[in-house]
């Protein structure tokens, strides 16, 4: 294994580039970039401040092992599947280690970020709270971008010399620098060249299979590839199991794109642990999600040649959930784990899945108790075991697993008034009670809001004696009274948003609509209980309503609702 080392700006220009050594790219092992901007510009502050951004590890091969270009104008919607390249046996270079810091490197001084390009502000320098930086970076539109924040790459790749670069910023400046400014800037114009187009900051680590072919083989570099990323932000188990997976597959990547984009073309979000989790539990592996699952004989070519089956049967419940029960959208599903049952019932007892019934009561009661909360890996094995030998869906007999793993399928009263403001369970209840919603509009700008009823800065004006000092300066409705489900509705964004309802107080809000709308709602018609001193009478009437709303359900226990 040989040491290397480079510049900033000369390690850049290897990237994509065939004419050094091959260049550099990416094999299809490894993940997707997954920096924000935030750790972007914390990565250049870093190198200015001149800590160490430790050693990289690539695999010089001639392998026909699938590949992928660096991206230089990241867009979180771009596919990574289009920047493959085609297959050859030439040499190349592979980054096994620090693609997030290579690809940041690449978008910062090459490319953009969402259509912006990086900036750094020429005049910080000082360590300033809460974040600790001391040199300021940023992605900005560059026709609006003004002087102190400069093109960073300008700086970079300029074939300018310093005194002409120099005077340019002094006179964009639009005033005069005073002498402390002035060298700032001729101190920090220094420093850039220094750190990033002088210093061989860069340290990577080479696994040459061209010298010694016989050293490194495919399954040899998987290996390390795990090894090696053990820091900096981890791999998740996805990205582990699914870098074994792409070793036998070249297009598991392409493959998990296409079917994650049908999954969440309505507004969830389903990911690559879901898929490959719910993978594993069909596959008769248990619903433990561990690596080593991956690594036994004919598991990952099982995941290959049964990948069609496995995509239809968690695109059928999906169908199911969004045409056949009150599910409409990612936050009214608590948990995706709550599907896999379902998922195995319809992948392994196809036939029954066609007649089955109950399966929405079952979404219904384990989402609204949370009875897949915690670890529900035993649960579902449990619940698998009982599928099998029933081969059919018999809604009791889950529900006695169920309780027989110890998780509770009660809803106490109690319980219920707390489903509100802030609760994983409210648009769950939500797509329930307003069925006529869109709840997956277009942008996620237009989603619905749930909106407090007495508006929070109405309420926090009320208050009580205090005992102590005789002052009424003593909060009456705390977190809990405010948020409680009775005093929540879901509005439209152009409802709640400007000119709309906001902080407007209900016996305002309220009389400005009619009879229709206060029972959509389920809203006490007495004008009286609106007003602020009538909070409490209010919330009991609201309560009677609401129960009546959901009497129906079957899915509650005995302290029903």
């Amino acid at each position: 294994m040989k040491n290397q080392n480079e510049t900033i700006r000369k390690i850049v220009g290897f990237l994509n580039n065939t004419n050094k050594d091959g260049g550099f790219w990416l094999p299809n092992i490894q993940r997707p970039f997954v920096w924000s901007e935030e750790q972007i510009c914390h990565l250049f502050d870093s190198i200015l401040r001149e800590y160490p951004i430790s050693t990289l590890l690539v695999w010089k091969t001639t392998s026909r092992i699938r590949r992928r270009k660096f991206i230089d104008n990241w867009k979180n919607t771009l596919r990574l599947s289009d920047f493959y390249v085609p297959e050859d046996s030439k040499m190349k270079c592979l980054v096994l280690d620090g693609q997030q810091r290579l690809q940041s490197l690449f978008i910062g001084l090459c490319g953009s970020y969402e259509g912006r390009e990086l900036f750094m502000n020429i005049l910080s320098g000082e360590v300033a709270a809460p974040d600790d930086v001391k040199y300021r970076f940023r992605f900005l539109d560059s026709a609006s971008a003004t002087f102190p924040w400069v093109k960073f790459k300008d700086l970079i790749f300029t074939t300018r010399k310093k005194r002409e670069v120099l005077d340019d910023l002094k006179a964009n400046a639009g005033y005069e620098l005073s002498p402390a400014e002035s060298n700032k800037l001729d101190d920090h114009l220094d420093l850039v060249a220094r750190t990033f187009m002088m210093d061989e900051t860069v340290t990577y680590q080479e696994l040459d299979s061209i010298d010694n072919p016989l050293l490194y083989n495919e399954d040899d570099v998987v290996e390390v590839f795990i090894r090696a990323n053990s820091g900096g932000t981890k791999l998740g188990k996805s990205d582990l199991l699914f870098s074994l997976l792409n070793a036998n597959w070249d297009v598991a990547d392409e493959e998990m794109e296409d079917l994650l984009e049908s999954l969440n073309k309505h507004g969830f979000a389903f990911d690559r642990d879901f898929v490959l989790k719910t993978s594993l539990t069909l596959l008769g592996q248990g619903a433990r999600y561990e690596v080593k699952k991956f690594r036994k004989p004919g598991v990952r070519e099982d995941v290959k040649n049964k990948w069609d089956d496995i995509s239809k049967a968690i695109q059928d419940v999906l169908d199911f959930v969004r045409g056949k029960t009150f599910i409409q959208c990612e936050k009214a599903l608590p948990t995706h784990l709550v599907l896999i049952p379902l998922i195995y019932f319809r992948y392994h007892f196809k036939d029954a899945w066609q007649t089955a019934r109950g399966m929405d009561q079952y979404l219904l009661r384990c989402s609204l108790v949370g009875a897949f909360g915690g670890q529900p890996d035993n649960l579902i094995d449990a619940l698998i075991k009982r599928l099998n030998e029933l081969k059919a869906f018999q809604l009791d007999e889950l529900f006695g697993v169920i309780k027989s793993q110890g998780r509770s399928l009660v809803l106490t009263e109690d319980r219920f008034w707390k489903l509100g403001y802030g609760s994983d369970t409210i648009h769950l209840l939500f797509n329930l009670w307003y069925p006529d919603f869109n709840h997956t509009p277009a942008s996620d700008n237009n989603l619905p809001q749930v909106d407090h009823i007495f508006p929070q800065s109405l309420l926090r004006t009320v208050r009580m004696e205090n005992p102590q000092t005789g002052r009424r300066d003593l909060l009456k409705y705390r977190d809990a009274e405010r948020n409680q489900l009775a005093n929540c509705m879901l509005l439209s964004r152009e409802e709640n948003g400007a000119g709309g309802k906001s902080d407007t107080p209900p016996a305002i809000w309220f009389a400005k609509n009619d009879s229709a709308y206060l029972q959509k709602h389920l809203i006490p018609t007495d004008p009286e209980l609106w007003q602020l001193d009538r909070f409490e009478d209010f919330i009991a009437e609201r309560k009677k309503l609401i129960r009546e709303k959901f009497k129906t359900l079957d899915l509650v226990g005995a302290e029903s609702v």
